[in-house]
Protein backbone atom coordinates (compact mmCIF):
# COMPACT_ATOMS: atom_id res chain seq x y z
CA UNK A 1 0.00 0.00 0.00
CA UNK A 2 1.31 3.44 -0.93
CA UNK A 3 1.54 5.85 1.96
CA UNK A 4 0.93 9.56 2.32
CA UNK A 5 1.21 12.11 5.09
CA UNK A 6 -1.47 13.72 7.21
CA UNK A 7 0.34 16.02 9.57
CA UNK A 8 2.72 13.91 11.63
CA UNK A 9 0.99 10.65 10.66
CA UNK A 10 1.84 8.33 7.80
CA UNK A 11 -1.30 6.71 6.42
CA UNK A 12 -2.36 4.57 3.49
CA UNK A 13 -2.90 6.52 0.28
CA UNK A 14 -6.48 5.19 0.23
CA UNK A 15 -8.61 5.47 3.35
CA UNK A 16 -11.97 4.02 4.32
CA UNK A 17 -15.03 6.24 4.55
CA UNK A 18 -17.11 4.46 7.20
CA UNK A 19 -20.26 6.56 6.76
CA UNK A 20 -22.22 3.99 4.62
CA UNK A 21 -21.94 1.45 7.43
CA UNK A 22 -24.33 3.57 9.50
CA UNK A 23 -26.33 5.82 7.18
CA UNK A 24 -27.40 3.62 4.28
CA UNK A 25 -31.11 2.80 4.22
CA UNK A 26 -30.24 -0.89 3.96
CA UNK A 27 -27.05 -0.83 5.95
CA UNK A 28 -24.97 -3.87 6.86
CA UNK A 29 -25.54 -5.80 10.06
CA UNK A 30 -23.06 -5.06 12.88
CA UNK A 31 -21.14 -8.21 12.00
CA UNK A 32 -21.07 -7.36 8.31
CA UNK A 33 -19.95 -3.82 9.09
CA UNK A 34 -17.06 -5.10 11.19
CA UNK A 35 -16.04 -7.37 8.32
CA UNK A 36 -15.80 -4.31 6.04
CA UNK A 37 -13.44 -2.56 8.44
CA UNK A 38 -11.41 -5.75 8.86
CA UNK A 39 -11.15 -6.17 5.08
CA UNK A 40 -9.87 -2.61 4.82
CA UNK A 41 -7.22 -3.27 7.45
CA UNK A 42 -6.23 -6.52 5.74
CA UNK A 43 -5.77 -4.55 2.51
CA UNK A 44 -3.37 -2.15 4.21
CA UNK A 45 -5.76 0.72 4.89
CA UNK A 46 -4.61 2.74 7.90
CA UNK A 47 -7.01 5.71 7.72
CA UNK A 48 -10.63 5.32 8.82
CA UNK A 49 -12.91 8.34 8.56
CA UNK A 50 -16.00 8.55 10.76
CA UNK A 51 -18.16 11.18 12.52
CA UNK A 52 -20.43 11.37 15.53
CA UNK A 53 -23.40 12.32 13.33
CA UNK A 54 -23.12 9.24 11.08
CA UNK A 55 -26.25 7.45 12.21
CA UNK A 56 -29.75 6.75 11.01
CA UNK A 57 -31.20 9.39 13.30
CA UNK A 58 -30.78 11.34 16.52
CA UNK A 59 -31.61 8.33 18.70
CA UNK A 60 -28.43 6.49 17.70
CA UNK A 61 -26.06 9.46 17.50
CA UNK A 62 -22.49 8.14 17.60
CA UNK A 63 -23.39 4.82 15.92
CA UNK A 64 -20.54 4.94 13.40
CA UNK A 65 -17.85 5.83 15.93
CA UNK A 66 -18.93 2.96 18.18
CA UNK A 67 -18.93 0.58 15.22
CA UNK A 68 -15.41 1.63 14.18
CA UNK A 69 -14.17 1.24 17.76
CA UNK A 70 -15.64 -2.28 17.99
CA UNK A 71 -14.16 -3.29 14.65
CA UNK A 72 -10.70 -2.11 15.63
CA UNK A 73 -10.94 -3.87 18.99
CA UNK A 74 -12.04 -7.17 17.41
CA UNK A 75 -9.41 -7.13 14.67
CA UNK A 76 -6.79 -9.80 15.16
CA UNK A 77 -3.84 -7.75 13.94
CA UNK A 78 -1.98 -4.64 15.01
CA UNK A 79 -4.04 -1.44 14.76
CA UNK A 80 -1.58 0.90 16.47
CA UNK A 81 -0.78 2.65 13.18
CA UNK A 82 -4.43 3.22 12.21
CA UNK A 83 -5.44 6.89 12.20
CA UNK A 84 -9.09 7.32 13.12
CA UNK A 85 -10.39 10.65 11.87
CA UNK A 86 -13.70 11.79 13.28
CA UNK A 87 -15.76 14.97 13.10
CA UNK A 88 -17.98 17.16 15.21
CA UNK A 89 -20.24 20.11 14.53
CA UNK A 90 -23.12 18.37 12.79
CA UNK A 91 -26.09 17.58 15.00
CA UNK A 92 -29.21 15.54 14.32
CA UNK A 93 -32.81 16.44 15.07
CA UNK A 94 -34.66 13.24 14.32
CA UNK A 95 -33.35 12.38 10.87
CA UNK A 96 -32.56 15.99 9.98
CA UNK A 97 -29.00 17.31 9.88
CA UNK A 98 -28.32 20.57 11.73
CA UNK A 99 -25.20 22.53 12.75
CA UNK A 100 -23.58 23.72 15.95
CA UNK A 101 -20.08 25.14 15.68
CA UNK A 102 -20.00 26.87 19.05
CA UNK A 103 -16.96 26.21 21.25
CA UNK A 104 -19.16 24.83 24.02
CA UNK A 105 -20.80 22.30 21.72
CA UNK A 106 -17.57 21.25 19.99
CA UNK A 107 -15.95 20.47 23.33
CA UNK A 108 -18.93 18.34 24.39
CA UNK A 109 -18.94 16.64 21.02
CA UNK A 110 -15.23 15.90 21.23
CA UNK A 111 -15.60 14.46 24.72
CA UNK A 112 -18.42 12.23 23.46
CA UNK A 113 -16.27 11.03 20.56
CA UNK A 114 -13.42 10.25 22.96
CA UNK A 115 -15.73 8.03 25.03
CA UNK A 116 -17.18 6.22 22.03
CA UNK A 117 -13.80 5.63 20.39
CA UNK A 118 -12.26 4.60 23.70
CA UNK A 119 -9.14 6.73 23.30
CA UNK A 120 -7.35 9.32 25.40
CA UNK A 121 -6.81 11.65 22.44
CA UNK A 122 -8.38 11.70 18.99
CA UNK A 123 -5.87 11.29 16.18
CA UNK A 124 -7.58 13.70 13.78
CA UNK A 125 -10.59 15.77 14.81
CA UNK A 126 -12.36 17.76 12.09
CA UNK A 127 -15.00 20.46 12.16
CA UNK A 128 -17.70 18.80 10.09
CA UNK A 129 -19.09 21.89 8.40
CA UNK A 130 -19.02 25.67 8.98
CA UNK A 131 -21.91 26.87 11.13
CA UNK A 132 -23.28 30.14 9.70
CA UNK A 133 -24.59 31.08 13.15
CA UNK A 134 -21.13 30.88 14.74
CA UNK A 135 -18.18 33.04 13.69
CA UNK A 136 -15.59 30.87 11.96
CA UNK A 137 -12.89 32.26 14.22
CA UNK A 138 -14.73 30.99 17.30
CA UNK A 139 -15.03 27.48 15.88
CA UNK A 140 -11.34 27.49 14.97
CA UNK A 141 -10.44 28.74 18.42
CA UNK A 142 -12.35 25.76 19.80
CA UNK A 143 -10.29 23.38 17.67
CA UNK A 144 -7.09 25.02 18.87
CA UNK A 145 -8.24 24.67 22.47
CA UNK A 146 -8.96 20.96 22.02
CA UNK A 147 -5.44 20.47 20.71
CA UNK A 148 -3.86 22.59 23.44
CA UNK A 149 -5.73 20.63 26.12
CA UNK A 150 -4.56 17.28 24.74
CA UNK A 151 -7.96 15.97 23.68
CA UNK A 152 -6.95 16.06 20.01
CA UNK A 153 -3.57 15.34 18.41
CA UNK A 154 -4.30 16.92 15.02
CA UNK A 155 -7.14 19.08 13.70
CA UNK A 156 -8.85 19.37 10.34
CA UNK A 157 -11.69 21.23 8.68
CA UNK A 158 -14.33 20.05 6.25
CA UNK A 159 -16.41 21.81 3.60
CA UNK A 160 -14.24 24.91 3.85
CA UNK A 161 -13.40 27.58 1.27
CA UNK A 162 -10.05 29.25 0.65
CA UNK A 163 -10.57 32.11 3.10
CA UNK A 164 -11.68 29.71 5.81
CA UNK A 165 -8.64 27.51 5.21
CA UNK A 166 -6.27 30.44 5.67
CA UNK A 167 -8.11 31.68 8.75
CA UNK A 168 -7.94 28.19 10.22
CA UNK A 169 -4.20 27.98 9.55
CA UNK A 170 -3.68 31.30 11.33
CA UNK A 171 -5.66 30.29 14.41
CA UNK A 172 -5.03 26.56 14.78
CA UNK A 173 -1.41 26.75 13.63
CA UNK A 174 0.64 23.67 12.82
CA UNK A 175 -1.98 21.43 14.41
CA UNK A 176 -4.22 22.08 11.39
CA UNK A 177 -3.27 19.29 9.01
CA UNK A 178 -6.17 18.58 6.64
CA UNK A 179 -9.10 19.82 4.60
CA UNK A 180 -11.93 17.43 3.73
CA UNK A 181 -14.09 18.74 0.88
CA UNK A 182 -16.31 17.17 -1.72
CA UNK A 183 -14.30 16.44 -4.86
CA UNK A 184 -14.93 13.94 -7.62
CA UNK A 185 -15.10 13.58 -11.40
CA UNK A 186 -18.52 15.24 -11.35
CA UNK A 187 -17.87 17.76 -8.60
CA UNK A 188 -14.65 19.74 -9.06
CA UNK A 189 -15.53 23.09 -7.52
CA UNK A 190 -12.97 22.47 -4.75
CA UNK A 191 -10.10 22.27 -7.24
CA UNK A 192 -8.84 25.60 -5.91
CA UNK A 193 -8.88 24.34 -2.34
CA UNK A 194 -7.04 21.18 -3.43
CA UNK A 195 -4.33 23.24 -5.13
CA UNK A 196 -4.06 25.48 -2.06
CA UNK A 197 -3.60 22.45 0.18
CA UNK A 198 -0.86 21.15 -2.12
CA UNK A 199 0.88 24.52 -1.93
CA UNK A 200 0.67 24.76 1.86
CA UNK A 201 1.28 21.11 2.76
CA UNK A 202 -2.18 20.35 4.10
CA UNK A 203 -3.66 16.95 3.33
CA UNK A 204 -6.70 17.14 1.05
CA UNK A 205 -9.26 14.41 1.80
CA UNK A 206 -11.93 14.23 -0.93
CA UNK A 207 -15.26 12.95 0.30
CA UNK A 208 -17.69 11.24 -2.07
CA UNK A 209 -14.76 10.57 -4.44
CA UNK A 210 -16.81 8.47 -6.88
CA UNK A 211 -19.40 11.13 -7.70
CA UNK A 212 -20.22 10.96 -11.40
CA UNK A 213 -18.72 7.58 -12.29
CA UNK A 214 -21.19 5.02 -10.94
CA UNK A 215 -23.90 3.72 -13.20
CA UNK A 216 -26.53 5.29 -10.95
CA UNK A 217 -24.98 8.72 -11.33
CA UNK A 218 -23.70 8.58 -14.89
CA UNK A 219 -23.06 12.06 -16.22
CA UNK A 220 -22.55 11.35 -19.91
CA UNK A 221 -19.08 12.14 -21.22
CA UNK A 222 -17.45 12.37 -17.77
CA UNK A 223 -18.51 8.89 -16.69
CA UNK A 224 -17.90 7.53 -20.20
CA UNK A 225 -14.29 8.73 -20.23
CA UNK A 226 -13.51 7.17 -16.86
CA UNK A 227 -15.18 3.94 -17.99
CA UNK A 228 -13.16 3.97 -21.22
CA UNK A 229 -9.87 4.24 -19.33
CA UNK A 230 -10.98 1.46 -17.00
CA UNK A 231 -11.59 -0.76 -20.02
CA UNK A 232 -8.17 0.11 -21.44
CA UNK A 233 -6.45 -0.84 -18.19
CA UNK A 234 -8.64 -3.84 -17.36
CA UNK A 235 -9.58 -2.51 -13.92
CA UNK A 236 -12.74 -1.17 -12.31
CA UNK A 237 -13.91 2.36 -12.97
CA UNK A 238 -13.62 2.94 -9.23
CA UNK A 239 -9.92 2.11 -9.27
CA UNK A 240 -9.40 4.51 -12.18
CA UNK A 241 -11.26 7.22 -10.29
CA UNK A 242 -9.11 6.79 -7.19
CA UNK A 243 -5.92 6.69 -9.28
CA UNK A 244 -7.06 9.99 -10.83
CA UNK A 245 -7.51 11.45 -7.36
CA UNK A 246 -4.04 10.35 -6.29
CA UNK A 247 -2.54 11.88 -9.43
CA UNK A 248 -3.94 15.33 -8.63
CA UNK A 249 -1.34 16.00 -5.91
CA UNK A 250 0.67 14.03 -3.38
CA UNK A 251 -1.40 15.53 -0.55
CA UNK A 252 -4.62 13.87 -1.74
CA UNK A 253 -5.93 10.97 0.38
CA UNK A 254 -9.36 9.82 -0.86
CA UNK A 255 -11.74 8.04 1.51
CA UNK A 256 -14.09 5.89 -0.59
CA UNK A 257 -17.10 4.64 1.30
CA UNK A 258 -17.83 0.93 1.42
CA UNK A 259 -20.57 -1.28 2.79
CA UNK A 260 -19.15 -4.57 1.46
CA UNK A 261 -15.66 -6.04 1.95
CA UNK A 262 -15.24 -6.45 -1.82
CA UNK A 263 -15.72 -2.73 -2.36
CA UNK A 264 -12.91 -1.56 -0.08
CA UNK A 265 -10.58 -4.31 -1.32
CA UNK A 266 -11.15 -3.10 -4.88
CA UNK A 267 -10.62 0.51 -3.84
CA UNK A 268 -7.40 -0.25 -1.97
CA UNK A 269 -5.98 -1.86 -5.10
CA UNK A 270 -6.20 1.50 -6.90
CA UNK A 271 -2.72 2.34 -5.62
CA UNK A 272 -1.38 -0.10 -8.23
CA UNK A 273 -3.11 1.58 -11.18
CA UNK A 274 -0.74 3.60 -13.35
CA UNK A 275 -2.38 6.24 -15.53
CA UNK A 276 -0.44 7.38 -18.57
CA UNK A 277 0.02 11.10 -19.14
CA UNK A 278 -2.43 10.86 -22.03
CA UNK A 279 -5.05 9.06 -19.94
CA UNK A 280 -4.69 11.52 -17.07
CA UNK A 281 -5.09 14.44 -19.47
CA UNK A 282 -8.30 12.89 -20.84
CA UNK A 283 -9.71 12.38 -17.37
CA UNK A 284 -8.78 15.89 -16.29
CA UNK A 285 -10.58 17.26 -19.33
CA UNK A 286 -13.66 15.02 -19.00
Amino acid sequence: MQQRRIGTATVSAIGLGAMPLSTKEHRPSPEEAESVVHAALDAGVTLVDTADAYAADEAEFGHNEELVARALASYGGDTSEVLVATKGGHTRRGQDWELDGTPQYLRRACEGSLRRLGVEAIGLYQLHRPDPATPWEESMGALRSLVDDGLVRMAGISNADLAQIDAARAIVGDALVSVQNQFSPAYRSSAGELAHCAATGLAFIPWSPFGGVSAAKSLGSTADEFAAVATELGVSVYQVTLAWHLAQADVVVPIPGASRPQSIVDSAAAVHVQLSAEQLARLNAA
